[in-house]
């Protein structure tokens, strides 16, 4: 079996390594050639922009809840919130215990209700669920943060702790998605509900940390500690996708449950860096776990800013 070295939690030298020689497709130089949306950047708030900010939302809410459905039950989401989009790959039912079973149907129940707000919301202007890749794009995802093809494949769906670690791939990314959409949001309810959702994904972004720090030294089948995957998965997300979050340690080695900026403030993501995550560093903005891109002008404009 192919394992990454045995390293402490605390050395991270080959994280760092890692990061230093990534092929600059993976780093966030390719923003450059990517269209960028940020607060400073971007028109006022207006109705065409607050639709398609709820659309990208839509289309993350899409992710989730296809995750979660299917790790909680082994069913994906029901045809009537699909909007005659595709069937995801990678679909199946998590091997959970008692208590991770219980945490996975309330996030599922949780993302499920969002896209059933964003899709009443927008109505006839909901975009329809993309195609999605809840399988081995984890197994990429995985790869990518070590550095190496992984042994055995790694995948969400095996057992509690591994279904943890891929529902840490999502949490954080949904927290600062919000946090920064939210200012070209113009409808006042509209930023209302945003704001609440935010406050849902903080929720369960805690609730995934806590449960991983529980387990923070424990070895994974590839030689490296919980803690260790948990910061590469962390490091990587902010070398595509920018940002300073931190796996469940700072650098100081304290815990770190609530990834906050000096002023106790959450981190914020440009719909342009969430798309840089979640397509893993595609520079055409499809790949990753939206292999042919996220729907809507935002995602239709990653897409076309390279020619892809």
């Amino acid at each position: 079996m192919q394992t990454a070295p045995h390293l402490h939690r605390k050395r991270r030298s080959w994280i760092f390594r890692f990061f230093a020689t990534m092929k600059a497709g993976l780093l966030l130089c390719v923003a450059a050639a990517l269209f960028t949306v940020t607060v400073a950047q971007a028109p006022a708030p207006s109705p065409s922009l607050t639709t398609e900010v709820l659309n990208f939302a839509l289309n993350l809410e899409y992710l989730e809840a296809e995750f979660y459905s299917c790790a909680a039950t082994g069913q994906p989401l029901p045809a009537d919130l699909r909007g005659g989009g595709p069937a995801s790959t990678g679909c199946e039912k998590a091997i959970l215990d008692a208590k991770t079973q219980a945490i996975a149907e309330e996030l599922a129940d949780n993302e499920i209700a969002h896209v059933t707000l964003l899709r009443t919301a927008l109505g006839a202007e909901a975009v329809p669920i993309p195609q999605l890749n809840i399988g081995s794009a984890f197994a990429a995802a995985a790869d990518a943060a070590a550095g190496m093809t992984l042994t055995p494949t790694f995948s969400p769906y095996l057992n509690s702790l591994f279904f943890l670690h891929g529902a840490f791939i999502f949490e954080d990314v949904g927290v600062t998605a919000y946090a920064g959409a939210a200012p070209l949001i113009a409808t006042s309810s509209y930023l209302g509900d945003a704001a609440r959702i935010l406050a849902v994904e903080a929720y369960h972004a805690g609730i995934i940390r806590d449960e991983l720090y529980q387990s923070i030294d424990v070895v994974t089948p590839y030689n490296i500690t919980v803690g260790d995957l948990i910061d590469a998965i962390a490091a990587l997300r902010n070398k595509v996708g920018a940002g300073s979050a931190e796996g469940l340690e700072s650098t100081s080695g304290a815990l770190t449950l609530v990834p906050t900026d000096a002023m106790g403030l959450v981190y914020t993501r440009t719909p342009a860096e969430v798309i840089a995550i979640v397509t893993l560093g595609a520079s055409n903005g499809r790949g990753g776990f939206f292999p042919d891109g996220l729907n809507g002008a935002l995602g239709a404009a990653s897409q076309t800013a390279t020619g892809g």
